[in-house]
């Protein structure tokens, strides 16, 4: 079962050859089996996955089911989620269950999927490699002593396992685009205000976008049909007609116009890395596509432009976590200082610390021009570059990561670079871009991942790139040897 893709998943369900109980249970089964080892998921939510999955089969029974009811799925931990616990893998928020819905859980509930449980991320998003979590390291399933990538690398290393057939993520500067690279994923991060970001913890209001990550472009199609859409709870939700995903994937490629930043190909791009994207772009090349080189001249400035203007909106959001209205509350506080100073020191961990602190110092006064309002006009240059680009071609490519996993310790130690491990998909998080990750080959049994960027509310054309690309190659068919 944990080898068929959502649509043959679907189809099996409605035409009876099993229920969603039984691939519910599967699931479970696998996850408690193989989490030992990963520590993908934070929680395991079994019995509110089977009464979900019996509802599923009722609506089966009595043919009221949608294309994805009673298919099993894994939310990131920072997704609201009713009666369950919603960490964002932070002690601040350990003992925290959700009073409601995200409107992304809610979309997809009243699609009728199952919620397995939980995944693992880095605390509050803050990291590219799933090591600050406060329930501990996710490990890579093609290599356990290597990263699966952050911050969304529980469910990537529960997709890559096939713990989950399709999982829920954030991208806030790749955090769904790395750690699919890194784990041989499809994953998509949409246009800003594309799907609600009402109910997801906050980490970067600006920058944070909910997105899906699958095995393959057509997966992650029918995911981003039930999680897009306007949202009036959410005041940075576009009011924009959702697109049926699923309904251009085979659309031809002839004509299609590639743009390669030379900026993505400099000489600290690994050059086993450049080799398997310029193999990719060839076979686009053989689809009917056509390429020239481009130049995003400001790309340079996406890094420091980035840990300015995330760690001053982190640092906004995370104000609201001080030990009195809700999260982890320091015992026996002297006093009010006593209280706040030990609630957050204790509760946050030293990475999300940080930028906290580093984002207070941009916000304070005369501090804000320099840095903040400075770092926005950086940002208006970047996303300036893009539109300049896509006047000439319809879609960028390049590499998603400068290198594969890396091995778990390996950064920790050196904050500026583990930033670095975001170099290439932060400026579409800073635009506002959509951009996908698909998995393009392998070094030394180490997946590689080739982005694809597009213009806004593109995404359609993205997953047709993708679909068309997956065709006629098998990488992201690939799985572990070990959780085949």
């Amino acid at each position: 079962m944990h080898n068929k893709s959502l649509s043959e998943l679907s189809s099996a369900l409605h035409n009876g050859e099993f229920t969603s109980v039984e691939l519910t249970q599967h699931y479970l089964d696998r996850i408690n089996a193989h989490n030992g080892k990963l520590n993908a998921f934070i929680t395991v939510a079994e019995e509110h996955a089977l009464a979900q999955a019996r509802a599923a089969d009722q609506r089966l029974q009595q043919k009221t089911a949608g294309k994805l009811t009673g298919i099993p799925l894994a939310h990131k931990d920072i997704f609201c989620t009713q009666g369950l616990l919603t960490s964002s893998a932070s002690k601040m928020l350990s003992n925290f269950i959700a009073p409601y819905d995200a409107t992304v859980v809610e979309k997809i509930n009243a699609a009728g999927m199952v919620t397995l449980g939980k995944t693992n991320m880095d605390e509050f998003a803050m990291g590219s490699s799933n090591e600050t979590s406060f329930y501990g390291n996710v490990k890579n399933p093609w290599d356990t002593d290597r990263v699966p990538g952050g911050s969304s690398g529980g469910s990537a290393a529960a997709m890559a396992a096939r713990l989950a057939p399709i999982a829920t993520g954030t991208d806030t500067g790749g955090s769904i685009r790395q750690p699919a690279s890194l784990c041989n994923l499809t994953g998509l991060k949409p246009t800003y205000g594309r799907i609600s970001r009402y109910g997801m913890i906050a980490f970067a209001s600006s920058l944070d976008q909910a997105g899906p990550m699958a095995h393959s472009a057509e997966d992650a199609a029918l995911l981003l049909n039930e999680m897009a859409g306007f949202d009036e709870r959410d005041s940075t939700s576009i009011d924009k007609e959702v697109p049926d995903y699923s309904a251009t994937l085979n659309d031809s490629l002839e004509g299609l116009r590639i743009g390669l930043p030379k900026e993505f190909f400099s000489d600290d791009l690994d050059p086993k890395i450049a080799a398997v994207i310029n193999d990719a772009v060839k076979m686009y090349q053989s689809l009917g596509a056509t390429v020239k080189e481009i130049t995003l001249p400001n790309t340079g400035l996406s890094v420091p432009t980035y840990y300015v203007v995330a760690p001053a909106e982190c640092s906004s959001n995370l104000s609201r976590m001080d030990g009195v209205r809700f999260g982890h509350r320091c015992e026996n506080p002297a006093d009010l200082d006593d209280l706040y100073n030990r609630s957050r020191g204790e509760g946050f961990g030293e990475e999300v610390k940080r930028r906290i602190m580093i984002g207070t110092y941009a916000l304070s006064a005369g501090y804000y021009d320099a840095y903040y309002l400075k770092a926005q006009q950086c940002r208006r240059l970047i996303s300036d570059d893009f539109q300049q680009a896509f006047n000439d071609v319809d879609v960028i490519m390049g590499p998603t990561a400068p290198s594969t996993a890396f091995k778990l310790g390996d950064k920790t130690d050196d904050p500026v670079a583990m930033y670095l491990a975001d170099i290439y998909t932060l400026s579409t998080n800073l635009a506002g871009l959509p951009g996908m990750s698909i998995p393009a080959g392998f070094i030394d049994g180490l997946p590689v991942g080739l982005q694809l960027i597009g213009n806004y509310f593109e995404e359609a054309r993205l997953l047709n790139i993708a679909h068309r690309y997956q065709q006629v190659t098998d990488w992201h068919t690939q799985t572990p040897e070990e959780f085949k």
